[in-house]
């Protein structure tokens, strides 16, 4: 956080040799800055201002006491009056700055910021800033000349570590907050908080339930971390219930809400979570200070596919691919929408850079109930043997035959293969593990093919490959089987 000090420019209260010829004694706005009472300091400007008795810079002072109180928009509109007016002290910009930089208008802050003289506030401005700006290099840059002068600053050390986490990973940050955890300084103490915070988000969540809960009404993060925490979890109820009241007010908490009212309307079938979700994405993205932004750009893409206006999605997608390739969920949603426009073999590639098992399986899910179960198997032959490739199978065996037995209507050509790569999947779950369960599921499955024969909706030369599959099993149902395969293809002239 910044250091809220007094601003940078002069004209304390006057001498109290004046108030004293008044009679009645008000309090001085010194004492009342040092009991850090800002309210009763704005209150006493105001009404000094109405009775003619102006304090001399009242209206910096007023915006200091309304920056203190965290009533940013009310500093801000005092400090862009001063600015306007032909005596502006060249200081008070770097208080606008501040004041930008808390309502989350970190362009609007920078401009400010490079309007001030040179001073230690403005350099602290400028770090930050380029920390917000996701300008990280220059952010060290501007901090090792902080450093040199204040080595021991835990507020600098900090940042220094957030942005060796955004240039280079978590470890690197955590290296950089080592001597800063070893020290038993006063300065420690008073960021401990933050430091625990950061360690989760540097340790990619770890030990979120232990750390964040205390932390949720201490550091504004430390809420938006824990939703993203339980998001990961797939824990979306709990996710929405500790940012559904939360009034977004930086691109960041719109982006999350919006986030989560897009899962769990995805989840529950909600229009009014997925409408709220595209707002916020379209609010974001369409602002002056994120719309060319990669979150911005993102955000568009994001609402554009709630809306399913797939061709708008590729646009922002394709203008932000570059810093994905190796991103498995950016390569999901872009594969979704090639796919969604017609670009089948593109999205085919796209789908094979995808690393994780989960979206992989899901992918298949999306094979088997799109009908089709040929690629879902294609996927698993592609597999390394591993327990990921067994659940794969799995998924194959009981969706593909799950997806016609739950269907009492007659054979479609849409269903041709379901009960074929079903029965391959039990087949070698049998070899694998001799489960009776798996046994009778490609019984079914065989038999499901045998019926689709009869009825014209497979290939008759099928039979050969089905009667291989039964015989792998020394089930004594086997026999009984095969002789009633062989009698209908004798009948019906099928060599089999």
């Amino acid at each position: 956080m910044l250091s809220r000090l007094k601003p940078a420019v002069g004209g304390g209260p006057q001498s109290a040799d004046k108030r004293r010829k008044k009679g009645k004694r008000l309090p001085q706005l010194e004492d009342l800055l040092t009991q850090r009472d800002f309210t009763g300091g704005i209150a006493l400007l105001e009404f000094k201002r109405q009775v003619g008795e102006q304090e001399e810079d009242a209206d910096l002072w007023i915006g200091y006491c309304a920056f203190h109180l965290g009533d940013y928009k009310r500093a801000l509109e005092e400090y862009e009056d001063l600015t306007k007016g032909s005596a502006c002290k060249p200081d008070v910009w770097v208080n606008l700055a501040c004041t930008y930089f808390f309502l989350g208008m970190y362009t609007q802050a920078e401009q400010a910021a490079l309007k001030a003289p040179k001073s230690r506030l403005q350099n602290r401005m400028l770090f930050h800033l380029a920390h917000k700006l996701d300008y990280y290099d220059v952010s060290q840059e501007v901090l090792a000349v902080y450093l040199q002068q204040v080595p021991d600053s835990t507020i600098a050390l900090n940042l220094k570590a957030c942005n060796h986490f955004r240039l280079y990973n978590g470890k690197a940050a955590e290296a950089e907050l080592k001597s800063l955890m070893d020290s038993a300084s006063t300065s420690f103490e008073f960021a401990k908080e933050l430091i625990k915070h950061n360690l989760v988000v540097f340790r990619g969540g770890e030990g979120s339930l232990q750390v964040l809960p205390p932390l949720v009404d201490v550091i504004p993060e430390a809420r938006l971390n824990l939703v993203i925490y339980y998001l990961r979890q797939d824990d979306v109820q709990e996710a929405y219930n500790l940012i559904k009241d939360l009034e977004p007010a930086t691109p960041q908490e719109y982006i999350l809400k919006g986030v989560v009212n897009a899962v769990l309307g995805q989840e529950m079938g909600s229009r009014d979570h997925l409408k709220i979700a595209q707002q916020f994405f379209q609010l974001v993205g369409g602002s002056a200070s994120e719309c060319d932004t990669i979150p911005g750009r993102q955000c568009m893409a994001s609402c554009f596919f709630l809306l399913r206006q797939f061709d708008d999605v590729l646009i922002y997608l394709n203008s932000v691919k570059s810093y994905f390739y190796n991103d498995d969920t950016f390569n999901f949603n872009y594969a979704q929408a090639k796919a969604a426009t017609g670009n089948t073999s593109e999205a085919e590639e796209v789908f094979l850079l995808i690393q994780s098992e989960k979206i992989k399986n899901d992918f298949v899910y999306l094979n088997i109930m799109n009908k089709k179960p040929r690629l879902a198997w294609e996927l698993y032959l592609k597999m390394e043997t591993s327990g990921e490739s067994f659940s794969l199978l799995q998924l194959i065996a009981n969706d593909c035959y799950k997806c016609f037995c739950l269907k009492h209507v007659p054979l479609s050509s849409a269903q041709m293969g379901q009960f074929y790569y079903s029965a391959k999947a039990f087949d070698v779950l049998e070899r694998l593990d001799p489960n009776p369960e798996y046994w009778e599921g490609k019984r079914g499955a065989c038999v499901g093919i045998f019926q689709m024969i009869v009825a014209g909706r497979e290939p008759k030369d099928t039979l050969r490959e089905v009667m291989h599959l039964l015989r792998s099993t020394g089930n004594p149902q086997v026999e009984y089987i095969i002789r009633i395969i062989k009698k209908w293809a004798k009948e019906n002239r099928v060599p089999v």
